[in-house]
């Protein structure tokens, strides 16, 4: 008797008979524009949604960052460093925006002062200074809970201080930086919502005059170890329209200068194809193509905000010798 033949495979996916699957540009434009409208929402709306907003923002990356490096054996404690980075950048936002919240009527971040009167506005702990204290311990006490850690799963944790090291990394790599945004976004006025979005206006726009220099210009190689899809003439075409968009911004921000603006626009055209180059490296060594999923279409968090790593630490630098 002749052996029955296999049924032949199914060319169908599990989507419905003649719906086709969402192609990969569609995925990009839907969600790109979902993430977009709550991006600009929560930068307008006030400081807190702002905080909150990118606080969970640089959460989501540090758990990215955590992730790559379990692929390569390292065991870092994700829910520490994540609680550590929240402290952070609450603390950091706090600190920057003193002059914000530590108005009449809001004590946001008004120490303690036990000599105040009895129901004085100032005599309790109010949350911003709760905040700040415990960063304060999270960062005294990470070091040593981290080795204590390590100690009590020796030897069945073949890389201890590899461990330790990992966790720490990032914390500087991701967390740091990303607190750092607060202190831009914050004037002797208050917060102001338009240098945040001038900033990210910036970093877009390297991003896609970069995209269509190289597309049809490019031929010399960037890093091509690094990452064979950047040239010098996409760099160079990014870098120009930044330039433009630091001119143009001046109808966004006519209080600054616009020597502040050309500046700030040449920092991110040097600084932010570094701190994509920096992360494109940290995926090859690993062994992955995005950092995430949390985006249909664009990958995770840390490839969409991985130029601002570098790009904010050296603004803020500037900005507190200018001042």
């Amino acid at each position: 008797m002749p052996p029955t033949p296999a049924p032949a495979e199914s060319t169908l996916t599990d989507q419905p008979p003649g719906k086709k699957p969402m192609s990969n540009l569609t995925q990009r434009i839907i969600f790109g524009a979902i993430g977009a409208a709550l991006l600009f929402g929560c930068i307008w709306y006030s400081a807190w949604s702002f905080a909150v907003f990118f606080a969970l923002v640089q959460a989501k990356m540090l758990l990215e960052f955590y992730r790559m490096m379990r692929k390569t054996g390292y065991a870092p404690v994700a829910a520490m460093g994540v609680g550590v980075s929240v402290l952070l950048f609450m603390g950091v936002h706090l600190i920057a925006g003193a002059g914000h919240y530590n108005t009449e009527g809001n004590s946001a971040i008004q120490i303690y002062n036990a000599d105040a009167a009895p129901g004085s506005s100032v005599a309790f702990y109010s949350f911003g200074f709760l905040i700040q204290r415990a960063l304060l311990c999270s960062l005294v006490l990470i070091p040593v809970l981290l080795i204590l850690r390590e100690m009590i799963l020796w030897p069945r944790s073949k890389n201890p201080f590899g461990n330790i090291g990992v966790n720490l990394l990032g914390l500087f790599y991701v967390s740091i930086p990303m607190s750092l945004l607060s202190v831009l976004a914050f004037t002797e006025t208050g917060y102001d919502f338009r240098r945040v979005l001038a900033l990210l206006f910036l970093v877009w726009t390297a991003d896609i005059g970069a995209y269509a220099a190289g597309k049809t210009m490019g031929k010399h190689k960037l890093a091509p170890n690094i990452s064979p899809g950047k040239t010098w003439e996409g760099w160079i075409g990014g870098a120009l329209l930044t330039l433009v968009m630091g001119w143009a911004l001046g109808y966004l921000l006519p209080d600054m200068p616009l020597s502040h603006r050309l500046v700030a626009a040449a920092v991110v055209a040097v600084f932010g194809v570094l701190g994509d180059l920096a992360e494109s490296m940290l995926k090859r060594s690993v062994g992955v193509k995005d950092s995430g999923r949390i985006l249909p279409g664009h990958g995770g968090l840390l490839d969409r905000f991985d130029a601002l790593l570098l790009v904010l630490p050296v603004l803020v630098l500037l900005q507190l010798l200018v001042e």
